[in-house]
């Protein structure tokens, strides 16, 4: 009895082997609605469909797993089924829509470029062209990795894709538009296709799990998403190897220990170890990770990657940028509170500069230590910043309160009754100035990230620019009004064209000739050719300049007036020639007719 049913056992087992389809072909989408983060590119084939306006050849292009050739099988079937739904999708009913989920449609025809790339294939493709189909209305021709084509293939292809017959449609599909000749592209309608969104494939792995009845966390399936990097034929495949791995249960811990990938904890460790300036304990973690095999590169990555959703979750309004679960997001959002926005900043930029010189970098493990220690650095200057500021304020606000009070009381004036007026009104201005109190000024150390000072046997490493400039006073221009005459502009203007004719030669060139004018007191009217000189911005600026230093005068206008030249035309034909001439001497009229002659 046992045996029996281990053998019914063991034949369920095989069954169930023999009967086994990756996720990838199992849930591949069979019509538009069910094509994952490609709405745009769907509906408008939709509404192709549904106003018959469909062009003879398509190209899609994109990333490899985004579902350029599931679009391209799905528009074949949809165009050819004869009982389209209300929404005009394939009804999966009618026998073009059986035959062709049993591939064995006769009207639908794929080829894959990447190995028949010859001209002999794409002949054979031609000839199929002219066969009309027998059933449905159109013959679909799928070319998949259209860019593996040689170039005389390309050629052989031009003119059929040009013109075909109104049965045959072209879809073809490519991961490398940019290896596709122009005369190719031209002949298409092209759709760009997008990488699939972390949260649209989630939600996807989400609805398989359901299905299939697999519990897993949602953290998990976010790690999958991130790893399959928008491609979902990828997520669907390390889905699979995950289901392989844990079973009908899969975890977080079980997602991270498969696919290598570095736990969140030890980020948000770092982090805390960072903002404590606890140096000790960061290189210990730093060394924990690189014993367990991780890559030291890619650990400045994802703490790269940390530090960005930490500044993200400071802002309520930018947090959902973060592609994480909401668990996950509480807790970066947490840390966010515990950490400044300069902290956040100056790491992101240390990070992110340790990162691209890495490879570069001769001890690479020594490199990485170093940013970390930086950013333990950082925390301190910030730190003390704030314990210098807080007291300076305190103190500079118990120093104001008395000289603000007298200045608000209203203070007499001691006059001598024999100075003069004048001088008194001048005095008072400076006895005010005195009065005022010096406010205080808050001057922070210039520290610069490469600089390392050194005091007898000890270092510092300075690590960040913190110095606030002074802001300079403000220069009001000092307003001249001299007189002057239309002969000194003129003296000036050919004056600017003499010492400049090397300098500035196509400026010069176009004003050398200019007619100047005085309508008003200050405003000079001169012509020019084009506009191309009041164009050349720089040598207007330096005929200001030179007009201003030379006639003490910053308030005048320089107008222009364009008169374009006539250019007389220059006549090259034997006909033209003979008309210019017949023009000043009549006579060669009546000399032609005389003779009856022509001029060709």
């Amino acid at each position: 009895m046992f045996k029996k049913k281990l053998v019914t056992l063991q034949r369920q087992n095989d069954e169930l082997m023999d009967n086994f389809i990756v996720s990838a072909r199992k849930y591949r989408p069979s019509t538009f609605d069910s094509v994952v983060g490609q709405g745009a590119i769907t509906s408008t084939l939709k509404n192709a469909i549904k106003t018959n306006t469909l062009a003879q050849a398509f190209l899609f292009c994109g990333p490899r797993g985004v579902g350029k050739t599931t679009c391209a099988r799905i528009m074949a079937k949809t165009i050819n089924c004869t009982n389209r739904t209300e929404d005009f999708e394939a009804c999966n009913e009618c026998e073009s829509c059986r035959s062709f989920n049993n591939s064995a449609s006769f009207n639908v025809y794929e080829l894959d470029a990447a190995s028949n790339n010859s001209v002999d294939d794409i002949r054979n493709l031609v000839e199929q062209v002219r066969i009309p189909p027998q059933t449905g209305e159109y013959k679909v021709y799928i070319i998949d990795e259209v860019h593996m084509l040689s170039q005389a293939a390309f050629n052989a292809f031009l003119k059929t894709l040009e013109e075909p017959p109104a049965y045959a449609k072209f879809i073809l599909a490519t991961t490398e538009k940019h290896k596709i000749i122009p005369t190719i592209l031209s002949r298409c309608q092209i759709f760009d296709f997008k990488r699939i969104t972390v949260e649209d494939i989630t939600k996807h792995l989400q609805n398989i799990a359901s299905k299939e009845g697999i519990t897993v966390e949602e953290e998990a399936l976010n790690i999958v998403a991130q790893k399959a990097d928008g491609a979902l034929r990828d997520a669907l495949s390390i889905f699979d190897q995950m289901v392989s791995f844990s079973g009908k249960n899969i975890t977080y811990h079980d997602v991270i220990a498969n696919l290598n990938v570095l736990d969140y904890e030890y980020y948000f460790q770092m982090t805390d170890n960072i903002l404590r300036s606890d140096s000790n304990a960061v290189l210990l973690l730093l060394d924990e990770v690189i014993d367990k095999g991780f890559d030291a590169q890619n650990f400045i990555q994802g703490l790269s990657t940390h530090f960005r959703n930490l500044l993200l979750g400071r802002n309520a309004a930018v947090a959902d940028l973060m592609e994480v679960g909401q668990q996950l997001k509480q807790r970066y959002i947490t840390q966010a509170k515990l950490a400044g926005e300069w902290f956040l900043l100056k790491s992101l930029d240390l990070a992110n500069q340790c990162d691209i010189d890495f490879k570069s970098s001769n001890n690479k493990r020594l490199h990485i230590e170093i940013c970390l220690l930086k950013m333990c650095y950082a925390t301190q200057r910030q730190m003390a910043q704030q314990r210098q500021v807080q007291p300076q304020q305190y103190a500079g606000q118990q120093q104001n309160t008395q000289p603000q009070q007298q200045l608000m009381q209203p203070q007499q004036q001691h006059v001598n009754p024999q100075q003069p007026a004048g001088q008194q009104q001048h005095i008072q201005p400076q006895q005010s100035a005195v009065q005022q109190p010096l406010q205080p000024q808050q001057q922070a150390q210039k520290y610069d990230d490469t600089k390392v000072s050194r005091s007898g046997s000890m270092f510092s490493v300075s690590i960040s620019s913190t110095e606030k400039k002074e802001k300079e006073p403000e220069h009001k221009e000092i307003v001249m009004t001299n007189p002057f005459t239309v002969e000194q502009v003129q003296d000036l203007w050919q004056r600017f064209v003499s010492e400049n004719k090397l300098r500035m030669s196509a400026f010069v060139a176009g004003i050398v000739r200019s007619k100047i004018t005085l309508v008003a007191p200050f405003e000079i009217h001169f012509t020019i050719d084009n506009t191309l000189v009041v164009n050349d911005l720089q040598g207007m600026s330096a005929l200001r300049d030179y007009l201003r230093k030379g006639l003490n005068n910053n308030q005048f206008t320089l107008i222009e007036h364009v008169e374009e030249q006539k250019h007389e035309e220059v006549p090259y034909t034997d006909r033209s020639k003979f008309e210019k001439m017949a023009e000043k001497n009549p006579n060669l009229l009546d000399l032609r007719d005389k003779l009856n002659l022509d001029v060709y």
